[in-house]
């Protein structure tokens, strides 16, 4: 091959998410069996794990371990061992945090997901920490992962303008026409592709306490998989936007005592793909000034 065709190569693995040449042990994946359809996925592929609800988060069960499901006995056990210490950790960790300078401090200090290791900068938040309102998106995308900050690329230009349209600014001063900002995921898949539920479970513990931190009287979950990680169900976004949730956290012990109204809505990237989409999240952001205005008891200017 010549050397344009290997770096075309090299880059179509890249774009597909593939972050590492070698595995840390050898595998014979000749030998390891195809993964169940029901495993490892998310929203309707996702496992019910209760009679109420179908969670967000796969089974812990090594049947259900996707690629994992094929190991043999000491490797899965391996598996869920580390991700059992790493969810431990996190929590630890993220109890441990008084302040939002020391919770950054603690995403920067934890190993336990491997996006880290592949990602430029830790993207932790933007706005006003004291805003009645605060916005979680998905993950960092290449322009997040360069500059450290949460939407600023092309869908955080088409978030600002959404956002405008209902009076909030995330560079406002006054917390009551101000917003801030977080993502679920700290860290940049590889390849911009959509996070894994087991990576969104292991950051679990320090977006719950982002927003144990911050108070917000209201929320705002951006994109599928912020709305069903922190909802903990396994519907699609299209079926959790248009109406409002109680969030309650699934951390043990964070620092949220009583249930925070959340909006589910539509990724901006999402709207630059498919605009025909715009109407509906302009609904939501309309439910999210009216709930605002009702609960700090004042009437924000109409932009």
């Amino acid at each position: 091959m010549t050397r344009d065709a290997l770096l075309s190569a090299l880059e179509w693995q890249i774009e597909a998410g593939a972050d590492e040449a070698l595995a840390a042990e050898p595998m014979d994946r000749t030998a390891i069996k195809a993964p169940s359809p029901m495993g490892g996925g998310f929203g309707e592929g996702t496992k019910q794990l209760t009679t109420q609800k179908e969670s967000f988060f796969p089974s812990p069960d090594p049947s259900t371990l996707g690629g994992f499901a094929g190991l043999p006995p000491p490797s899965r056990e391996r598996v869920l061992s580390s991700a059992s210490e790493s969810r431990t950790e996190a929590m630890k960790l993220a109890r441990a945090a008084n302040t939002l300078d020391e919770l950054r401090e603690a995403i920067a200090a934890f190993d336990g997901i491997a996006l880290k290791k592949t990602a430029t900068n830790l993207v932790f938040s933007d706005g006003n920490p004291r805003a009645p309102v605060m916005l979680v998106g998905e993950a960092p995308g290449a322009d997040e992962d360069r500059m450290g900050k949460p939407f600023v690329g092309a869908s955080g230009q088409l978030l600002d303008k959404i956002l405008a349209s209902i009076a909030l600014d995330r560079a406002a001063e006054d917390p009551a026409q101000a917003v801030y900002i977080a993502n679920i995921l700290n860290w940049r898949p590889p390849g911009n592709r959509t996070p894994t539920p087991g990576e969104v479970e292991a950051s679990l513990p320090f977006i719950e306490r982002h927003i144990a931190l911050v108070k917000p009287k209201i929320l705002i979950l951006c994109g599928g998989v912020s709305a069903k990680g922190l909802l903990n169900t396994g519907e699609s976004i299209s079926r959790l936007r248009g109406r409002w949730h109680d969030y309650r956290p699934q951390t043990p012990d964070i620092g949220i005592d009583a249930p925070i109204p959340a909006r589910a809505t539509y990724h901006p990237a999402y709207l630059l793909r498919t605009p025909a989409q715009k109407r509906a999240v302009w609904e939501d952001m309309l439910a999210v000034q009216k709930k605002h205005q009702t609960l700090l008891g004042i009437d924000l200017p109409t932009a």
